[in-house]
């Protein structure tokens, strides 16, 4: 990876202990995330993209600090973010922040949206009333919304105005990164549109690097300058977005086009089994086989025996794991 890289996850895993009363101890459950390496430029978007239970919020949290890895190490902006073990220091607060899908549940209610953005504002650095006054007026008219907002409390906006108050909110710790998570997914299709043009404008202007956590191919390819495919903890697929989005290499990858274009939303979620779960699968080694096997009409004999690993395409400028000739290594 890139020495210039603000964020360098190298063959990161998070594996989650099985609960219940009748465990032993040093048992252990199965893997969310296995072997995945990323990287992040300043300024820079990664779209990471996969159906619900793929690990993409797992790797957010562990980026955040809030999860830590199994295996694998995540490096932001110098802090060995795998070391902190569940005290995630002040000084990185700074460094990465983080907008949830649903912005109502992570604002304060009884509280008016300038203290809640004023907060990190007057701990960030020594600030007067005015001086924190003014910058909240500031961040709020970058999101797009008037200054005399911030006298409002949270249930005065729309679910679209809510994300924006996020967003001034996460940039008032001047970060250098802010995981989004599913951003838009519980926005009408304007407020979608308005809040993306709004996140480009904020990147291009101030510098601050994304990472876009989302289900869906089509808002990951508008906003994202690559994209990463994953699918059941594993990475399947990676490049720049437009190479992924026009020529989807792995069969998971066009499954998640599809589902996006079928307007119907019929196919959406379908599990669409095209062979049988293989033993080993079933006997809780999952991680040695294609994650996507299961659900694969173009599976080959291979498929059946080992884990296709991240190659350059054949006929693509970008990455995919799959046995599949068609997506073989180019000679």
């Amino acid at each position: 990876m890139s020495t210039t890289s603000l964020v360098e996850i190298e063959s990161l895993g998070v594996q989650y202990h099985a609960a219940g009363p009748r465990v032993g101890r040093g048992r252990t459950g199965p893997w969310a995330v296995r072997e995945v390496s990323l990287s992040i430029g300043p300024g820079e978007t990664l779209g990471l993209v996969g159906e619900s239970g793929s690990g993409k919020s797992t790797i957010g949290q562990c980026i955040l600090g809030n999860v830590r890895p199994s295996e694998g190490t995540i490096r932001v902006a110098g802090f060995d973010v795998g070391s902190f073990h569940g005290r995630v220091p002040l000084e990185y607060r700074w460094v990465a922040q983080v907008v949830w899908q649903d912005p109502y549940r992570s604002l304060t209610p009884s509280m008016n949206i300038g203290n809640q953005i004023g907060e990190p504002l007057a701990r960030r650095r020594k600030r007067t009333r005015s001086e924190v006054a003014s910058e909240v007026a500031r961040l709020l008219e970058v999101v797009g919304l008037e200054a005399a907002m911030a006298n409002e409390r949270p249930s005065r906006f729309s679910g679209g105005q809510r994300q924006r108050i996020a967003v001034a909110r996460a940039l008032a710790a001047e970060p250098q990164l802010i995981v989004l998570d599913e951003p838009v997914s519980a926005l009408d299709v304007i407020s979608q549109a308005q809040l993306i043009e709004m996140l480009e404008r904020v990147q291009r202007e101030l510098g601050v690097s994304y990472l876009l956590i989302s289900h869906d191919l089509a808002v990951v390819r508008h906003m994202a300058h690559r994209t990463a495919v994953l699918c059941r903890g594993r990475l399947v697929e990676s490049g720049t977005s437009n190479a992924v989005a026009a020529m989807p290499a792995h069969p998971y990858t066009r499954e998640l086009q599809d589902s996006v274009l079928d307007l119907a939303n019929s196919r959406r979620g379908s599990t669409s089994l095209g062979r049988p779960v293989p033993v080993d699968r079933q006997s809780g080694h999952e991680h040695t086989l294609c994650p996507y096997l299961a659900r694969c009409s173009e599976a080959v004999d291979a498929c059946e025996r080992d884990l296709p690993r991240l190659v350059p395409h054949a006929e693509t400028t970008h990455l995919t794991a799959c046995h599949h000739p068609l997506r073989s290594p180019s000679s």
